[in-house]
């Protein structure tokens, strides 16, 4: 039989007072970080949260559905962390000392009037929640950080600009996303340490926009993408966790931080480095109407594109484990 939080915590309580305030028997007195996290059953989430108990911290799942969390973090493979749901949320975020914000619908499908409501929707109603259940904490029980993802669309689309962290925001509709996404993380309380992470387009095998685009390259023999002009402003998806990590851990990682590699690459060479991993030729051309038929209007993250620069990830000495995309790619292709 599954405890119920308030069971937990009068267990907790009785044994061992000095857990509190995370309402937990299963958590012992260490320095380990206790974190709750938004999205952690997602492509990114999932990885950050093998991160985090792999260095012996505590987590707590955010969802909207037990059920659905149970199925990727099973109770009898995972019995570390907590599951909560929606009504839960406030006694794991009062009891954790720092919180990740990942929640959101991903861009990489066929968009739709309703789809792109719900990519906005989903994205700024979590935040929403999150930074009011911080606030409305006292001070003693609010987490020390609260790192937010957010995008590198929030720059919009250029074959020549080169983006950094003081770049202005774009004009179209992920621009305008990740603008009300952020403006909703910085309404946290100032005593809060906030991390904005950027994230491009992350490359990892078991999601996101490289698990769609390697059987197009089986498909058309490992060509580029529309013109193959645009930039491709990747990361590789242990180099993001690690990031992540960093924020969570590191004082001085502070507001804006673009989640990318130092080595943005044009579409054209990142397809030529796949095709050879992939073991195809990269001289015929995926059409843009074939990344359209598997995107929809979310092709366009992929064809236009955008030159974005990680100069304050840099500066702060972060050490990236896969700087250069044939590298990321090789590693990717190796996973089992």
């Amino acid at each position: 039989m599954e405890l119920s939080w308030a069971t937990l915590s009068r267990a907790t309580s009785a044994i061992a007072p000095s857990l509190l305030p995370f309402p937990h028997p299963l958590f012992p007195p260490d320095n380990g970080m206790r974190v709750s996290i938004t999205g952690a059953t997602g492509f990114i989430g999932r990885r950050l949260v093998q991160k985090l108990l792999s260095d012996n911290h505590k987590v707590c799942v955010l969802t909207r559905s037990r059920a659905k969390a149970q199925l990727v973090f099973p109770v009898n493979n995972f019995p570390e962390i907590v599951i909560a749901e929606e009504a839960e949320w406030k006694q794991c975020i009062h009891s954790s000392n720092a919180v990740v914000n990942l929640a959101g619908l991903p861009i990489s499908t066929r968009w739709s009037p309703e789809i792109k409501k719900e990519i906005k929707h989903s994205r700024i109603n979590t935040t929403s929640k999150v930074v009011d259940l911080i606030n409305n904490g006292s001070t003693d029980l609010r987490p020390s950080v609260l790192v937010s993802a957010t995008a590198i669309g929030y720059y919009g689309t250029s074959e020549t600009t080169v983006f950094d962290e003081k770049s202005p925001s774009g004009n179209d509709y992920l621009s305008e996303v990740c603008r009300d996404w952020e403006a909703k993380a910085l309404e946290v309380d100032n005593g809060v340490r906030l991390v904005l992470i950027r994230i491009g387009v992350v490359l990892g095998k078991d999601g996101g926009a490289l698990a769609k685009m390697i059987p197009l390259f089986m498909m058309f023999a490992g060509g580029p993408l529309g013109s193959g002009r645009q930039w491709f402003s990747w990361i590789h998806l242990d180099d993001l966790v690690n990031l992540i990590y960093e924020a969570l851990r590191n004082p001085s990682y502070k507001g804006v931080i673009n989640g990318t590699a130092p080595h943005p690459v044009k579409l054209s060479e990142m397809c030529e480095q796949l095709g050879q991993v992939v073991g195809r030729p990269s001289w015929l051309p995926v059409p843009e109407f074939a990344l359209k038929a598997v995107l929809g209007e979310g092709a366009s993250v992929v064809l236009e594109g955008q030159r974005v620069l990680p100069l304050k990830a840099q500066k702060l000495g972060f050490s990236y484990k896969y700087p250069y995309v044939k590298d990321a790619l090789r590693a990717i292709m190796r996973e089992s």
